[in-house]
């Protein structure tokens, strides 16, 4: 992986991090619209974490066979873009 490992840690490690606080509000029956809240929190920094990794694979991975036939690098960003649409 070419992103920087220590900012993509850092936004996993939060994550992981909101994701326990989450299982512990539904274990203690908190109020829906918070766990929501928070869930969407935690989508948010996973999506900031995808975006960084994604980043560096353009800046990198598909640069580089630019000069060679980047077919397959592009399908496979497509095959992304597809599934973050979903």
């Amino acid at each position: 992986m070419k992103a920087n490992h220590e900012s993509v840690k850092k936004r996993l490690s939060l994550a992981k991090g909101q994701l326990e606080g989450i299982v512990k509000m539904v274990d203690d029956d908190r109020y829906c619209i918070d766990i929501s809240n928070q869930l969407l929190a935690t989508i948010a920094l996973l999506k900031n974490a995808n975006r960084l990794v994604l980043k560096a694979h353009l800046d990198s991975c598909v640069r580089d066979t630019l000069n060679e036939d980047a077919t397959e690098k592009i399908q496979e960003i497509i095959d992304i873009i597809e599934k973050l649409t979903k």
